[in-house]
């Protein structure tokens, strides 16, 4: 039978010594669900169950959820459970690939076990301190606490712990690298060799308009206004998880956007409607009609491996060094504001959320644009 010892502490409420001689309270929580929830607390002092009877008392006047089924989760458990049931729910099919590979390679062997009220900046600065001396980037460390943070948050939000540990910890800054976009002599020999292929016009859209890959190849002709000479971007085509390609809304709201285009570009694309007409009445009844602007010879969409080959051979066979696929929509924005296109149309052309985002990411282009306003200050003054 437990005994009662020592006096209780003003707001303690009650803490005894049961016959083991461990300390132990119960929190009474009040109803939930038709049922009354009780917390049960133990330790080895009566100090130590005090402590932990506050948190839990100034945790339920916060209106923070109790867990009252055990300890809280680990840190693995709760980033597995936030990947399978809200971030899958959030981001887009290949985001939550590489959020699942960072969380089973890095996050889980080396912090996975803490569980989530126990893990603290400590912990998550000795784990990226381990990352530098593995060698990875900045950004990527960036990532990792990117994951984690978030994942905590909702744990906050629930009330599955009180703070957010993740946002204390200082990150070691990101060294942002020199864009390399291409010449604009380098950008007319792609798009003069690409003339006569298969989706020709598909190089011409990522190198006039910088749309990214996955927008260009989600393109679909009730998108394209040939008449007014617009493109509008609504979706991109991604690569889900296990394979297939599926359709994903934009990131953000600017990205979906209407994109006046060039007349040169709308003759391309008119070329583009007839070649692929041609391939329809050869295929027969194995054309898909799914309407996409760049297709396989079938109609189905074009996988964007396949894309990115065809990208490494056509700069090959224009004599072009090799560059990444993304670099095709810095070569646009460069081209456009070195034609003295204001910055903020260039953001609205690309899609981008932010201005700061436009200019943070093409200073490059700055001194030259610098040069062109001291000379047209000069045209002003001195005529």
């Amino acid at each position: 039978m437990a005994t009662r010892r020592g006096k209780r502490g003003n707001g303690e409420g009650s803490i005894y010594q049961d016959a083991d001689g461990r300390w132990r309270s119960v929190v009474d929580l009040g109803y939930r669900e038709g049922r009354r929830s009780r917390k049960y607390l133990s330790g080895a002092t009566r100090n130590e169950v005090a402590t932990k009877l506050r948190r839990i008392l100034d945790e339920h006047e916060a209106g923070l959820e109790i867990n009252t089924n055990g300890h809280a989760p680990t840190v693995e458990a709760w980033l597995n459970h936030w990947l399978d049931n809200i971030a899958v729910q959030k981001v887009r099919p290949s985001t939550l690939v590489g959020y699942r590979g960072y969380v089973r390679n890095r996050i889980i062997p080396t912090i996975g076990r803490h569980r989530i009220d126990k893990l603290r900046p400590e912990h998550l600065e000795r784990f990226y301190a381990e990352l530098i001396a593995e060698g990875l980037s900045p950004a990527t460390i960036r990532q990792v606490h990117r994951i984690t943070s978030r994942a905590l948050k909702v744990a906050v939000q629930r009330g599955r712990i009180r703070h957010n540990v993740a946002t204390l910890v200082e990150l070691p800054p990101v060294i942002q690298h020199e864009i390399e976009p291409l010449t604009a002599e380098q950008a007319r020999a792609v798009l003069a060799t690409a003339r006569g292929h298969r989706n020709a016009a598909r190089w011409s859209v990522a190198l006039a308009m910088g749309l990214r890959q996955g927008e260009a190849l989600g393109l679909m002709w009730d998108a394209i206004d040939l008449d007014a000479g617009t493109i509008t971007v609504r979706q991109a085509l991604q690569r889900k998880p296990g394979g297939g390609l599926v359709m994903v809304p934009p990131k953000s709201r600017a990205g979906r956007r209407v994109i006046p285009m060039p007349l040169q570009l709308t003759d391309a694309l008119r070329i583009q409607k007839v070649s692929q007409a041609g391939e329809r009445l050869a295929a027969g009844p194995a054309w898909a009609d799914t309407g996409m602007v760049f297709a396989t010879p079938f109609g189905k969409p074009v996988d964007p491996r396949n894309d990115y080959r065809e990208w490494r051979q056509l700069l090959r066979d224009a004599g072009v060094p090799p560059a990444r696929l993304h670099d095709a929509r810095h070569t646009a924005a460069t081209l456009l504001l070195t034609q003295g296109v204001p910055a903020r149309v260039v953001m609205e052309i690309l899609g981008h959320s932010q201005i700061s985002l436009t200019l943070g990411t093409y200073t490059h282009v700055v001194p030259e644009l610098a040069r062109d306003a001291a000379r047209r200050m000069g045209e002003a003054l001195w005529g």
